[in-house]
């Protein structure tokens, strides 16, 4: 029908009539000025208009980085102050293997009774306080290396690459978030591996600074920190967004049919199983990091000597699997509060969270539109 309307019109030639009356009605029917005005066809102004759409889905600014790096710095922020009970009681049992050594509940059982309940709130200012700067960092980051992806790479090729893009966004913004993490973290693992080193944060972070300098004091685990939470954090941006995607696709609905609440709940079964893999991915490193903080532990030396020694005297399985449970229900919980939290902070902020799409989908509804707009021209 395209090819029809737009070849060259050919000159007809009036047929004779014997008939007068039908000679001159014919003649007045086939006059320019009888024709019926056709309209240009829209197929230019919708390829356009797609175009400015497209465009217009990229123009993240300052605004939205702000606003993804705030809402990281809640979610990360919330999410480990409340799973701190279960961190203290994962992290005696990486450093004190034979006392806590009964298991999840009732290394929770010892810890309660040896010390009180407070004991499991030990270290919840630094770790409340040192994952919110790790959040508003990694979360940010995440967001915005994404979205420079995709404006240098292109849509189509960002989507065919989306995996890979994760991965690298994820460990460039984490490690940028460790620089900033590494010393609170030192000084919580200190904290509750000694619960009488010091009354609050502050104190224990300039005594550990007066007695060990800032780089051993607060750097000595960068190494472990980077190797635990760079897996982690790729893991567990890839692993969600995959996942995610994967229900998307059997609901057979994307992120912009769903509700706010719906959305949500994706983001929580995703985060569930990315947190579980990204757990089990950076369990080694997380053990190293809790035994390098401990006072002595891996003798003198370099850092690197130091885990070496560590990793001898621990064992390869001991490392992969001392408090893993633990942590995994600990990290599974939590990846999954951070991406619920982040979403729904996004949604408060008034921000619409970027998602990957296939541009290819989109050609459909432009070939709709453009038969549409032909199917009225003709009519």
């Amino acid at each position: 029908r395209v090819s029809t309307l737009l070849a060259p019109q050919q000159e007809v030639t009036m047929p004779m009539f014997t008939n007068p009356i039908l000679s001159q009605a014919y003649g007045q029917l086939s006059s320019p000025a009888a024709e019926k005005p056709k309209r240009a066809i829209a197929i230019p102004s919708i390829v356009e208009s797609v175009k400015a759409a497209s465009s217009q889905r990229l123009d993240y600014g300052l605004d939205y980085y702000l606003k993804g790096a705030l809402a990281g710095g809640i979610c990360c922020g919330i999410t480990h102050g409340a799973v701190c009970p279960l961190d203290v009681v994962k992290t005696r049992m990486q450093l004190e293997p034979t006392i806590y050594n009964k298991g999840l509940v009732a290394s929770f059982g010892q810890v309660v009774k040896a010390e009180g309940v407070g004991a499991l709130a030990t270290g919840l200012a630094p770790t409340v306080f040192g994952y919110f700067i790790q959040g508003w960092f990694k979360f940010g980051g995440v967001e915005f290396f994404k979205i420079q992806f995709v404006k240098s790479l292109g849509e189509q090729k960002a989507w065919d690459n989306r995996t890979g893009i994760y991965l690298a966004s994820s460990a460039m913004a984490e490690f940028i978030a460790d620089i900033f993490l590494c010393p609170l973290e030192a000084t919580r693992i200190k904290l509750v591996a000694q619960p009488d080193f010091a009354p609050s944060m502050p104190s224990a972070m300039a005594k550990i600074a007066k007695e060990q300098g800032v780089m051993t004091g607060f750097y000595s685990g960068f190494g472990p920190i980077l190797f635990k939470q760079i897996p982690y954090t790729m893991a567990k941006f890839a692993v969600q967004g995959k996942a995610a995607e994967m229900i998307y696709t059997s609901l057979d609905k994307t992120p912009a049919d769903m509700t706010a609440m719906g959305n949500v709940q994706v983001s929580l079964g995703s985060g569930v199983i990315a947190g579980v893999a990204a757990a089990i991915i950076s369990h080694p490193a997380d053990t190293l990091l809790s035994k390098i903080n401990k006072a002595g532990a891996g003798g003198s030396g370099s850092t690197m000597s130091r885990l070496a020694n560590i990793a001898k005297e621990t064992g390869y399985l001991k490392l992969c699997t001392q408090g893993l449970g633990a942590r995994c229900i600990m990290i599974g919980t939590l990846t999954a509060g951070q991406f619920g939290i982040f979403d729904s902070v996004m949604g408060v902020l008034g921000a619409k969270k970027f998602h990957f799409h296939d541009p290819s989908h989109g050609a459909e509804p432009l070939k709709d539109q453009a038969i549409d707009a032909i199917d009225k021209d003709v009519d």
